[in-house]
C-alpha cells in the first residue's frame, strides 16, 4: 500500500491540506494557551510591580452636595478607576483636597486679588486634587494599570456607588 496516493491523500484516506489545517490550528491553540504562561501576554514579561501614586485634577464639577462628595472618598476609602474605556479596578483614594474656586478682581491700584466667586452655582460645583494610590507595572517608560499607560494627561475616569465623572492625570509618582 501506498504512503501518498495519485489524489495526495495519506494511505487513502486523509488528505495532505486537511491535515496541514488540523496542524496550524493545533499550533494556533498551544500559542494562545501555553506559550505565555501564568502571566497572560508577552507583553508584561519583565515588567515589574511597584506601588505608584496618581494624582487627578477635577475641575468644575457640578453636584447637589460637594462636601458629601469629598466626605464619600473620605469615607469609602477606595475608587474604581476605568482608563479609555478599560476597567482597571479599585484603587486606594489617599487623600482629597478642596480647591478653592476663586475670581480675580481688579483692586484701585491695578493689582489683582483673588476673591472667592460670588456666583450662587458656585455652591453646587467643586474642584478636586485627589491622590490614589495602588500597584502598577513599571515598565521602561511608564507605569502600566490594566494594560493601559498612565502618564500626565492621561483621562481617567473615577467611579463609585453614587458617581461617575472624568479627571485628569496631573501627576504620576513610583515610589519604593
Amino acid at each position: 500500500m501506498n504512503i501518498l496516493d495519485s489524489r495526495g491523500r495519506l494511505f487513502g484516506r486523509f488528505s495532505i491540506v486537511d491535515i496541514g489545517a488540523v496542524l496550524v490550528s493545533l499550533a494556533v491553540i498551544i500559542g494562545i494557551f501555553v506559550v505565555p504562561g501564568e502571566s497572560g501576554s508577552v507583553a508584561q514579561v519583565g515588567a515589574t510591580i511597584q506601588p505608584v501614586e496618581v494624582d487627578v485634577m477635577v475641575r468644575g464639577l457640578t453636584v447637589a452636595d460637594p462636601k458629601a462628595l469629598v466626605e464619600t472618598f473620605e469615607e469609602e476609602g477606595t475608587t474604581d478607576i476605568i482608563i479609555r474605556n478599560q476597567p482597571f479596578g479599585s484603587v486606594d483614594v489617599k487623600s482629597v483636597i478642596e480647591l478653592p474656586r476663586t475670581v480675580a478682581t481688579p483692586q484701585p491700584d491695578g493689582s489683582l486679588e483673588p476673591i472667592p466667586d460670588p456666583r450662587p452655582e458656585m455652591d453646587y460645583t467643586i474642584d478636586m486634587l485627589i491622590t490614589l494610590a495602588g500597584n502598577a507595572q513599571i515598565t521602561n517608560d511608564s507605569a502600566v494599570f490594566g494594560g493601559n499607560k498612565v502618564k500626565i494627561g492621561t483621562q481617567m475616569e473615577l467611579e463609585g456607588l453614587t458617581y461617575r465623572f472624568n479627571t485628569t492625570v496631573v501627576g504620576v509618582r513610583i515610589l519604593e
